[in-house]
């Protein structure tokens, strides 16, 4: 009998794009019922609902007049064959477009721009899903800006079939705006007082999601706990107050840490450190490293305070560095004391105190130096991935100030500029671009130590040339160092595996005290996005310069900016 024999039904639609294609085909009660075993007569009945499916389908996307011409073919008495052809015919197109805000949110700014995003516009087809969207987003900038009581009073959309048109009449009632009420931290390690200086609001203030993320984002960045959430309590709303709740989890009171390194500008090294994320209950921080390499031996240790409701951190810190090139050796002991402000101006602004006491070599010529100096820097990274950016700019702008007659062999005054800019080039490719600038007036430059002279080369300045050993040089031909500073770098990156690329660069600089001299380098290199970061091994040579410098390897691990 026929019931008893399963037919198969073979689906076609012409006259439609993708997006279009597919809405049609999810809409027939035959293409779902084609994947189950039913009759040939089910398949008859299916076929006779499929046009006004279709049509239906095509509203959401403003064909509120297609048309459908079907046929089915009876291949065999088990196998059928279903064709459509659709004209879709002119869309609905918006005609007016009446959407507002009764209340004072409809002064606010966020509030606005939502209202005039609001899609479909007049004269564009009336997409329904556009249109949801629209009515979300205004509803969702609503609430994030606490107007939890505000209410959709009108929502109508009426549709001219015959002449094409659509009318959009949308009101909200805003009502009274939320403000903040009162903030509570649980399962905290701090006492509450101390976690209140990170409130970026007083009680009573408008309330705002963009704030609350503020909020979630400082606790985080404090690096105190291993779990932070910051949650409004919309169940205990009370006098058009908002009650926050902060749920901070401890983290790791101390963390110690461990790890190997290659550079070919100081050699293999090993790296040893360890963090005391809080030392007592007003949150200050204890922190100590060593490093050790071939040319690089190094400690320190520092204690900050933090002044969270001013966004600062104080650090004092001290330490011993023993660097080695080709050019110079330093041992040197240091004192600072920094203050550093999140968020100045976009920028993040550190002014610090330094003392450096030691003993160098520079060209084969030994002084022992004392320098206290006035540092102040300015630095801002902006990346869509801080590990692998397509699109990031990292600044740093530098002044050091040092006074002969305030613990200093010499006076100085020295500015320094750095800036990096990556940009997407197609599909697989990174442009990368670097410059850094710099300029001293000093008393005595034979008092500086290599730490604040001005050198280039190496492996993140002039590839090509050793590790600082681009500078002016003495009657014997030692660098020395210079006085100024000028590099530029050009890259491409370009992919052609996931986690594998190829690339090509040019690099030129100086680092001098009278005429610049420009030296430049280029080359290609390798690379591999690691799980430890990205990986650069570079292979380059000198094109234009007057030092006797052949083919060098340049390998560097960690992140771009």
């Amino acid at each position: 009998m026929d019931f008893a024999r399963a037919a198969t039904v073979e689906i076609d639609i012409d006259g439609l794009e993708e997006e279009l294609r597919d809405a049609a085909l999810a809409s027939l009660d035959l293409r779902r019922f084609a994947e189950r075993e039913i009759t040939s007569t089910q398949v008859r009945r299916l076929f006779e609902r499929a046009d006004e499916q279709i049509k239906k389908a095509m509203q959401p996307y403003g064909y509120y007049n297609a048309t459908v011409e079907s046929e089915l073919t009876e291949k065999t008495p088990e196998a059928f064959f279903a064709n459509f052809r659709v004209e879709l015919g002119p869309p609905v197109l918006v005609r007016t477009s009446d959407v507002r805000i009764l209340g004072d949110a409809a002064e606010l700014g966020d509030i606005r721009r939502a209202l005039d995003a609001f899609a479909p516009r007049v004269g564009e087809p009336l997409n329904h899903v556009t249109y949801e969207n629209s009515k979300t987003a205004i509803d969702t900038q609503l609430k994030a800006l606490g107007y939890f009581a505000s209410e959709l009073v009108e929502h109508r959309v009426e549709v001219v079939q015959s002449a094409n048109t659509a009318d959009i009449r949308l009101q909200w009632n805003s009502n009274n705006r939320h403000r903040f009420g009162p903030v509570s931290f649980s399962d905290s390690q701090f006492p509450e007082s101390f976690l209140q200086r990170y409130v970026p609001w007083k009680e009573g203030d408008p309330y705002s999601a963009v704030e609350l993320l503020t909020l979630q984002q400082r606790l985080v960045d404090a690096d105190y706990f291993s779990t932070v959430s910051v949650q409004p309590d919309l169940e205990k709303l009370e006098n058009d107050q908002v009650p926050i709740e902060a749920l901070v989890i401890p983290a790791k009171r101390t963390v110690y840490t461990a790890g190997v390194y290659v550079s070919t500008d100081t050699g293999p090294g090993v790296r040893l450190g360890f963090d005391r994320r809080w030392v007592n209950k007003r949150g200050h921080k204890l922190g100590g490293q060593i490093e050790y390499s071939q040319r690089l031996q190094q400690a320190a240790a520092s204690y900050r305070i933090p002044v969270p409701d001013e966004q600062r951190m104080y650090t004092f810190s001290g330490g011993y560095r023993d660097e080695e090139t080709d050019t110079s050796r330093s041992r040197m002991a240091r004192l600072s004391g920094t203050q550093i402000t999140e968020q100045w101006n976009d920028f993040t602004r550190t002014l610090g105190l330094h003392y450096l006491n030691g003993d160098f070599e520079i060209a084969d010529e030994e002084r022992s130096t004392n320098l206290l100096f006035a540092e102040g820097l300015l630095t801002r990274k902006r990346a869509d991935d801080l590990l692998f950016p397509t699109r990031g700019l990292s600044l740093l702008y530098g002044l050091r100030v040092a006074v002969e007659q305030v613990l200093s062999d010499t006076s100085l005054a020295q500015v320094r500029a750095e800036a990096k800019w990556i940009r997407p080039a197609g599909d697989r490719g990174r442009l990368l671009f670097r410059a850094a600038a710099g300029a001293m007036v000093v008393d005595n430059f034979d008092a500086l130590p290599p730490e604040l002279r001005f050198f280039a080369g190496g492996d993140r300045s002039v590839r090509g040339f050793d590790y600082q050993a681009i500078g002016e040089t003495n009657a014997e031909g030692g660098v020395i160092g210079g006085k100024y500073l000028t590099v530029l770098s050009a890259e491409y990156e370009h992919y052609f595996l996931e986690n594998w690329g190829a690339a090509v660069f040019v690099d030129a600089g100086d680092a001098y005290s009278s005429d610049l001299d420009a030296n430049v380098g280029a080359g290609l290199g390798l690379r591999w996005r690691s799980p430890v970061g990205l990986v650069r091994l570079d292979l380059a040579v000198p094109v234009v310069s007057d030092l006797e410098e052949g083919l060098r390897v340049h390998l560097v691990i960690g992140p771009d900016l």
